[in-house]
């Protein structure tokens, strides 16, 4: 019988061996002692090879099969493993006058037929082994440290001893503070012993990252020419937001490079962490705009009445999460710590034909600005330059009172201008006719003349032009249309 040292007590290694059917038949069965003959110079020594009852061969020499033993075991130990190796092999001596002995034959005979297996600790999801780590202890620290990717290790403590206790009657939660309510994995996790080949067996750290993506090798793309984060994303079958989570060096807005590797692991944890909370969170709740009408007060003006202020209140909610994402919030108490007090405008309804609304309706039927307000041909082009429309007629922009209306010799051509009295005024310049006079009292909408191309003008056109409280402005900023 041959018999492996004792290396550690916290690990055994198991040789575990399939029948073969292909071996000679003409082997003799010889029982468990050496077969005695008398001693003569003629007769030599093979020894016939079990493997845990079941015939491999022989060899002449019991060191054939020691150093295939030996290298599979230092292979193993190479791993790090600690070992208490079993008892599997036995050898039986036959003296024969011809050694029919194969050396090369039962070796691969004996490599074919043995395997190394090693005990270990399985973690089962669902009935189904997922990881295989090196013990009980290993495993449950694999469960553990699943559970602080999205914990701390204050948290857990805190929760695990409030159940030690089975504490119920939990204090209120302070002024933006989270309690932890439960942290469970989201199937039936279970550990148990199993024997394993070597290679299957993980370190904790590699069985936490298995369990949580479902891989422990990440897909990497190389950015081609024309690709975006939207069409990566849906190429792998990714979400935009599940794609940047996976590469937090990239936002929304990243510019990408051809040749740049992007992480397109699609996740697919074995098991999800559940995390349920408390959380108390000190917000603000907005003022309202609160708009009161004044009949007595001009159309077009306003008039605050009373400051907004926000108020503040804590509020708690119960939140679960999967894997770090919130799948359900709800809100269990509220205090509110200050109302918040409405914005006040007084609004004036009362129109009067002579003052603006404060509003300016666009003052052709129709047309494009051809030409906007800024420096143009070296000099300042004061207003906007509307063309092609729909007909010419000119029309006030606004109500208020004509202040100025014939012709210009600014390169203004005819022109007009209307006081709208609440600190705007319009000019309107380059019409062929006028069809108002100054001191007219005009409505939104009415037609002050017919657009054309006097004064310093390249074409029919409109030009128009804002001033408030005095000093030009870009009409653009206060037309509608």
């Amino acid at each position: 019988m041959f018999l492996l040292n004792t290396i550690s007590k916290t690990k055994k290694l198991i040789i575990k061996t399939t029948i073969i059917t292909t071996l000679a038949a003409s082997v003799v069965a010889l029982g468990n002692r050496p077969i005695a003959l008398a001693a003569s110079p003629e007769l030599s020594t093979v020894y016939h090879v079990y493997l845990n009852g079941t015939y491999v061969g022989n060899v002449t020499d019991k060191a054939v099969v020691d150093r295939v033993i030996n290298e599979k075991v230092d292979e193993f130990k190479n791993s790090n493993t600690d070992l208490n190796l079993g008892s599997q092999v036995e050898y039986i001596p036959e003296q024969v006058f011809n050694s029919s002995a194969n050396n090369l034959e039962t070796i691969q005979n004996f490599k074919n037929t043995f395997q190394l297996q090693a005990e270990a600790a399985a973690i089962v999801i669902d009935g189904k082994p997922a990881v295989y780590v090196a013990d009980k202890n290993t495993a449950e620290e694999v469960i553990k440290d699943l559970k602080l990717k999205y914990v701390t290790e204050d948290q857990l403590k805190d929760l695990e001893d409030r159940k030690a206790q089975a504490a119920t009657d939990l204090p209120p939660l302070k002024e933006n503070e989270t309690r932890l309510m439960d942290v469970r994995l989201s199937k039936n996790v279970t550990i148990q012993a199993e024997n394993i080949e070597p290679d299957q067996i993980l370190s904790a750290s590699d069985a936490v990252t298995l369990l949580q993506k479902g891989t422990l090798q990440e897909k990497k793309y190389a950015v081609q020419d024309g690709d975006t984060l939207e069409s990566i994303a849906h190429n792998y079958g990714l979400k935009v937001p599940e794609l940047l989570a996976l590469n937090p060096s990239l936002t929304a807005g990243s510019l990408l490079k051809v040749g740049q590797e992007i992480n397109v692991t699609v996740l697919m944890p074995y098991v999800e962490v559940v995390v349920e909370k408390e959380v108390n969170q000190r917000e603000v709740m907005p003022y309202t705009n609160q708009v009161v009408e004044d009949s007595s007060m001009p159309k077009g003006e306003t008039k605050e009445k009373q400051q907004g202020q926000d108020g503040y209140r804590t509020v708690t909610y119960f939140i679960s999460e999967q894997n770090g994402t919130s799948v359900k919030k709800t809100q269990t108490s509220e205090q509110i710590l200050q109302q918040p007090v409405n914005h006040i405008v007084i609004k004036g309804t009362k129109a009067i034909p002579s003052r603006g609304e404060g509003s300016f309706a666009w003052p052709t039927v129709g047309g494009y600005v051809s030409s906007q307000m800024g420096y143009r041909w070296g000099k300042m082009h004061k207003g906007i330059d509307i063309a092609r429309p729909s007909n010419k007629t000119i029309k006030a922009a606004d109500n208020g009172v004509v202040v100025s209306a014939g012709y210009d010799n600014g390169g203004y051509g005819n022109k007009v201008i209307i006081d709208h009295k609440n600190g705007f005024r319009t000019l309107y310049g380059h019409m062929s006719s006028i069809n108002v006079k100054v001191g007219q009292t005009v409505s939104k909408g009415t037609a002050i003349g017919i657009m054309g191309a006097t004064g310093d003008a390249t074409g029919v056109h409109l030009h128009f032009e804002v001033f408030k409280n005095g000093s030009l402005v870009n009409p653009l900023s206060y037309l509608r249309r």
